[in-house]
């Protein structure tokens, strides 16, 4: 019913935060995987789209603030060819404010840096947080490679199986968590980088009977 009331062309699927703690925990503790929680976590904490992920240098990482600066994101074209591009909207240029965890995250990726042999250089961004065996940034094929070699080892232990996740679903993840947990309608928005609530609510938010219900409860018990 949600999903023929919300917009049906444009719905996106989130995973349970259970799921997404059965997840994160798998890879934690993968021997094989581990390399790449950081870097998970982060996009399902922040909400940030992947390719402004890709595109973040570490001079973005504003720690004395907790936030992050988006401005720029990072695409390949089908020719192979690195470029920067202006953020999908106009609001898409912001601060994403980071969680305590999310900096313990980038702490240890910025520990972990490796300084280039050559230091890559895109439309005049240096200093990629995130950089592949060749040294070049990572992109957002990279991240969905990733995450489905984890999500098909993970479905070959565990009988209960995990959907699909990709980058995109972390962010709607991230979004759905917030929404249900409160936040304030005007700030959602404002971190996801939409131009528009409807945005926001119609494509990334999921409601259901569960969710009704657990709602009701907690307005009529607060």
């Amino acid at each position: 019913m949600a999903s023929v009331i919300v917009h049906d062309s444009v719905t996106r699927e989130a995973i349970t935060q259970k799921q997404e703690r059965d997840l994160l925990k798998f890879i934690q503790e993968g021997t094989h995987f581990s390399k790449y929680y950081d870097a998970i976590y982060i996009l399902f904490h922040t909400g940030l789209r992947i390719s402004e992920f890709c595109g973040l240098t570490i001079p973005d990482i504003e720690f004395g603030e907790m936030r992050i600066k988006v401005g720029h994101q990072l695409q390949r074209t089908s020719q192979m060819e690195y470029v920067i591009q202006e953020p999908k909207t106009e609001n898409g240029v912001r601060y994403v404010p980071m969680t305590e965890e999310v900096a313990v995250c980038f702490h240890r990726m910025i520990a972990n840096w490796e300084t280039p042999k050559v230091e890559p250089m895109v439309d005049g961004y240096i200093r990629f947080l995130c950089l592949d065996q060749n040294d070049m940034p990572t992109v957002a094929l990279h991240r969905e490679k990733y995450l489905e070699h984890i999500i098909e080892k993970y479905n070959k232990i565990y009988r209960v199986q995990m959907p699909k996740v990709t980058p995109h679903v972390c962010r709607h993840t991230f979004c759905s968590n917030m929404a249900k947990s409160g936040m304030n309608p005007k700030t959602l928005p404002y971190i996801m980088g939409h131009a528009d609530i409807r945005v926001t609510l119609n494509t990334y938010t999921h409601v259901n009977f569960d969710g009704a219900k657990e709602e009701l409860h907690r307005v009529v018990n607060s």
